[in-house]
């Protein structure tokens, strides 16, 4: 962390000083709570003083009885930092204020956050101070540095060059370089990108990888290259290989890989009983993924495995912490920490009963109280808004062409496949696994047409603005219930919406710059489940949708993709077919 960023003022330091000398009253007080010491790796018994949002006084003693202070005694209950989630996309159809509401109510309370959707949605200046805002939230927040795009962009040079890479590293509030899913590019070569990890390095700045199957040669390679930590590990045996080259290593519970419970089982089998170097992550899962939990569900797998309620909690905690060298400011119950706590019944029950977040009751005996709190965001002031689709399509944008498709795998892969349908059919066969499917620019400039096998056998018309990119996907059986499906985008500013028969059958609106929705996380997860029964229906038969609509476009996945540029073949880093200008 760097030391020049400053939660506090001089005047407000003084103040917590002159607290322990007695000058000040704290604002709270947990009294005999029983909390987790890190640097013991022990359960100790302490008076917990707080002033405001800092933690002041960890200790033996008790300020003089005043009106000023709330004493709550805690004896009974276990005390542990707020939960730390490492590797964060907040913005899968939910954004990172209705997330960060939610998942406190469950303890986690710090996100380190994918700045990706900033990259097509703000300039770089407004990006840094959407950042810097978003801590103005009762949880902190964090950023990465994305290095690329994970697709072929019109226009790349818009995004990335040496400048804003420079401007995004020089913020307090980015800890990281990565996720680096172009690391590929490195190895053979490319100077712009290792230039741009050696200037993440001398800024002080962790690099993420993301190297799911690497060999040890591999491991080691990008461990030179300057890569500090990785969570693609799929087995316990990938997780000892990543440890022996020196990384740090994220284990991994999402929507689309939920490899918790079989990685600590192979671990166990492996000998790993050392877990300092080691954290968990959801990976930014998709809404209906956490109706379970968050970083509390991993932390209940955990236990449930045998691991020891310290390690357990230090993982999701100081572990993060120490690593992003975040430590003295979070991941202890120790003075000059943001109050950050968890007050538990049991250490083997990680869903807290109470939740302190800077140093504000959001839950309180097994009641949301967060409704207390400032969970307001200026989302218009930071330019994030509904889409503004002031065009149309044509008859010309639905001539589909061509005899190579793209085939679904799984949820996120996609292969080419020869294409057995009439392009030129205004309805495929019933009987067909095949659909068109349309890339259209969000602002109307340019569109790629193909035509996807195995996405949804009886699919209709589906149209959705949340994508890699923020461009439109648009995709069905019928090229009039596509258009409708549409034209229903264009209405509600951005969403999904899945059209049938002429009629609109299911959607979920996201106002926020077409990706993001702005409802509590409960009622979205109810939306979501929804759609996807709806898609099951008519024959999605992957893990999750959501996942392979961002994923349609992702060129660091094999090994065919549809992208702004047209449809690219990953393996042989070229166009198969151009887009199309409109």
């Amino acid at each position: 962390m760097n030391q020049h960023i400053a939660f506090w003022t001089k005047a407000q330091m003084r103040q917590q000083v002159a607290v322990i000398q007695g000058e000040m009253a704290p604002s709270l007080v947990l009294k005999n709570a029983n909390y987790l010491n890190t640097a013991l790796k022990k359960w100790v018994t302490a008076n917990i003083w707080i002033l405001n949002d800092r933690i002041v006084y960890v200790g033996e003693k008790l300020p003089s009885a005043n009106d000023e202070t709330e004493v709550v005694d805690v004896e009974g209950q276990f005390v542990v930092p707020g939960y730390i989630e490492p590797h964060c996309h907040p913005f899968q159809l939910y954004n990172p204020q209705t997330l960060s509401r939610y998942a406190l109510q469950r303890g986690t309370s710090v996100f380190l956050c994918d700045n990706f959707m900033l990259l097509f949605e703000m300039k770089v200046t407004k990006a840094l101070s959407f950042m810097e805002d978003m801590n103005h939230l009762p949880a902190n927040f964090f950023w990465w540095c994305r290095y690329d795009a994970q697709t072929e962009l019109a226009e790349e040079e818009n995004y990335f060059s040496e400048t804003s890479i420079k401007q995004l590293l020089d913020s307090p509030y980015v800890l990281q370089g990565g996720e680096l899913t172009s690391w590929p590019r490195v190895l053979h070569g490319d100077d712009t990108l290792l230039h741009w990890m050696l200037q993440t390095k001398k800024a002080g700045k962790k690099i993420e990888g993301h190297l799911p199957g690497a060999s040890e040669k591999t491991l080691t390679a990008m461990s030179l290259l300057g890569v500090d930590c990785d969570h693609e590990a799929m087995t316990g045996t990938e997780v000892l290989d990543r440890l022996n080259a020196g990384l740090q290593v994220s284990l991994r519970y999402s929507s689309i890989r939920p490899d918790l419970p079989k990685l600590l089982r192979q671990m166990k089998e492996e000998g790993i009983s050392n877990f300092e170097r080691i954290f968990f992550t959801t990976d930014g899962s998709t809404p209906a993924f956490y109706e379970e939990g968050v970083t509390d569900k991993m932390l209940s797998i955990a236990l449930e495995a045998g691991i020891d309620p310290v390690d357990a909690y230090m993982m999701v905690s100081y572990n993060v912490a120490r690593y992003y060298g975040l430590d003295h400011l979070f991941g202890m119950v120790a003075p000059g920490r943001v109050a950050h706590l968890n007050i538990l019944e049991t250490p083997e029950n990680p869903l807290p009963v109470s939740v302190l977040a800077k140093g504000k009751w959001m839950k309180r005996d097994g009641v949301d109280v967060s409704q207390d709190a400032d969970f307001d965001f200026d989302w218009e002031g930071h330019g994030i808004k509904k889409r503004s689709i002031n065009w149309d399509l044509n008859d010309e944008d639905f001539q589909f062409s061509g005899l190579l498709g793209i085939e679904m795998y799984n949820s996120v892969i996609t292969r080419p496949y020869n294409v057995s349908v009439n392009p030129f059919t205004e309805v495929i066969n019933e009987e067909s696994d095949e659909c068109f499917l349309m890339l259209i620019d969000k602002e109307g400039k340019w569109r790629t047409n193909t035509v996807v096998k195995g996405f949804a056998k009886n699919l209709y018309g589906f149209a959705s603005s949340y994508s890699n990119t923020g461009d439109f996907l648009i995709i069905g059986k019928s090229k009039k219930d596509m258009h409708l499906a549409f034209q229903r985008l264009k209405e509600i500013g951005g969403g999904i919406v899945l059209a049938e028969k002429g009629e609109i059958i299911r959607e979920i609106k996201l106002p926020l710059a077409g990706g993001m929705s702005n409802i509590a996380i409960e009622q979205l997860i109810e939306e979501e489940k929804a759609l996807t029964s709806a898609l099951r229906e008519r024959g999605y038969a992957y893990e999750d949708p959501i996942y392979s609509l961002l994923f349609f476009s992702s060129t660091h996945l094999p090994y065919i993709r549809i992208t702004q540029r047209g449809i690219y073949d990953v393996k042989k880093k070229g166009l198969l077919f151009p887009s199309i200008m409109r």
